[in-house]
């Protein structure tokens, strides 16, 4: 049965626990999760359940009744528990004659004594060890996997996994611990189709519920037009979070886009949105803030439209491109930090320098939206597209001259996420409708090898390194540029 891979994302080596800690639950903290869970589920789940066991006695008891008497003694169902016996039993027959040992160390035949070793090994997070992360959709419950991916042992394995309370649709990891020892922490947090945001806190197994929520999920929208600028983001959120990306530079700042047109900045020391951005006027897809510049944030939307905000003064200081499709991904270009690139629902792909109107290429990469859209951490020019039309391409984009490298079908259906390493610069994640989550190491291709295998590899500069020149700030107030494809 396939299980859909909704959204992936990385950890880097070193940051997770090297022993991650196990929940211990007393009797009194177990009673009140268990009525958590009964008041979430109601009493409108049993009912129905009821019904369907109902339905499905009813359906069984008109089968046995459509059935004649004849076609009934065939099968000699009064006989059927009575055992036949085709002769003597002889004692070499029997179970008696197997060879019974106390235990596996007596048993010369089991080389393996236990396995108990083998298990506390893969427990053990390695410093060279990678976390990957995926929101994985089953037909009963949804999850959150939590994998471990050693570059040099070429092993991968599930770690652990959370149970989620609904469907996931986004993740992003984060460092910041809202405690007051104001010590470093290894959370992410998970956007789903409820108006609310969840951390959980990556080195604790068989956690039961959030480290701390951002929202409320009991917020229901009042007939009428919605007032963005009033009570409706004063708690956050009233609708699905679509996409999340967490400021570097400002650790306890996180931004939120949801299928309410609005995108809220969070300042998660306090638990509150700190501001709310409403200049989408559709559900707004996909953020993300500047890599370098802690006040830059750009985001896309259904409206066809991506804005670049200085969130300083979002509402008087910003920029907008139009496109000709919705607006699926957003990417900065973290070697050219005045570009992104932008992808949409009809298969282009944009690169746009933040300070000029027109895009620096147009590029037609898939037939379908262009769901992933990825540059590698260290190797520059390097892009990575996945798309709705089950292909991952992998581009040369040096100099704004974009060429095809490789293409290849993954046979994992329709792909919904990608995600690249940030430690292994050919290294690339994938999720989709059936397979699971599969990472794939490009550079064992040859054709990239060619391209790529001599190019210089750059590791990302600090926040103080990058150039004062800001992307937001040289923009125009409220300037708009249509870019038709």
């Amino acid at each position: 049965m396939s299980c859909p891979v909704t959204c992936a994302a990385w950890v880097r080596c070193g940051v997770a626990k090297e022993t991650p800690d196990k929940v211990q639950l007393d009797q009194e903290e177990l009673n009140r999760l268990i009525e958590e869970a009964q008041d979430r589920l109601g009493d409108g789940a049993d009912g129905s359940n009821e019904g369907q066991v109902a339905r499905g006695r009813d359906k069984s008891s008109h089968k046995n009744e459509g059935l004649s008497d004849d076609e009934l003694e065939e099968y000699d169902l009064d006989n059927y528990d009575e055992e036949e016996y085709a002769g003597d039993l002889k004692l070499e027959d029997s179970l008696a004659a197997l060879a019974v040992y106390g235990s596996n160390d007596q048993d010369p035949y089991i080389t393996l004594k236990t396995t108990d070793q083998y298990e506390q090994e893969d427990f053990l997070i390695k410093p060279s060890d990678n976390l990957v992360l995926c929101g994985k959709v089953d037909k009963d419950y949804c999850s959150l996997e939590v994998h471990v991916y050693n570059h040099e042992e070429n092993s991968f394995y599930v770690h652990h996994d959370i149970i989620l309370p609904a469907y996931p649709l986004c993740l992003e990891w984060l460092n910041f611990d809202p405690s007051p020892d104001e010590s470093l922490g290894n959370y992410v947090a998970v956007g789903n189709m409820t108006p609310v945001i969840d951390i959980w806190d990556l080195d604790i197994v068989e956690s039961l519920e959030p480290v701390f929520s951002l929202g409320d999920k009991k917020k229901k929208k009042k007939k009428g037009k919605k007032s963005l600028s009033s009570e409706g983001t004063a708690k956050g959120h009233t609708d699905a979070v679509l996409d999340l990306s967490w400021n570097k530079q400002s650790r306890n700042v996180l931004a939120s886009a949801s299928a309410d047109s609005t995108v809220i900045l969070w300042d998660m020391s306090v638990g509150k949105p700190a501001a709310s951005l409403t200049l989408h006027t559709d559900k707004v897809q996909t953020l993300q803030f500047h890599p370098f510049e802690t006040q830059t944030l750009i985001s896309g939307s259904y409206d066809k439209s991506a804005v670049l905000y200085d969130c300083r003064n979002p509402q008087d200081n910003h920029r907008t491109w139009r496109f000709s499709g919705q607006v699926e991904r957003v990417t900065w270009n973290h070697f050219s930090p005045c570009n992104f690139l932008a992808s949409t629902e009809d298969g282009f792909v944009y690169c746009l320098d933040a300070r000029s109107d027109k895009p620096l290429f147009t590029l037609k990469a898939h037939d379908e939206e262009v769901s992933g859209l990825q540059l590698s951490s260290q190797i520059k020019g390097c892009l990575v597209t996945s798309s709705a039309d089950k292909y991952v391409k992998i581009w040369d984009i040096l100099g704004d001259r974009p060429s095809l490298i490789h293409s290849r079908a993954m046979k994992m259906g329709v792909l919904f996420c990608s995600a690249s390493c940030p430690d292994f610069p050919f290294v690339f994640a994938f999720g989709g409708e059936r397979d699971g989550l599969r990472v794939w190491d490009i550079s064992k291709i040859s054709a990239v090898n060619e391209v790529f295998g001599n190019r210089e590899r750059h590791v990302l500069a600090s926040a103080n390194s990058v150039a004062s020149s800001s992307t937001a700030g040289s923009s125009s107030n409220d300037s708009e540029t249509a870019m038709e494809s």
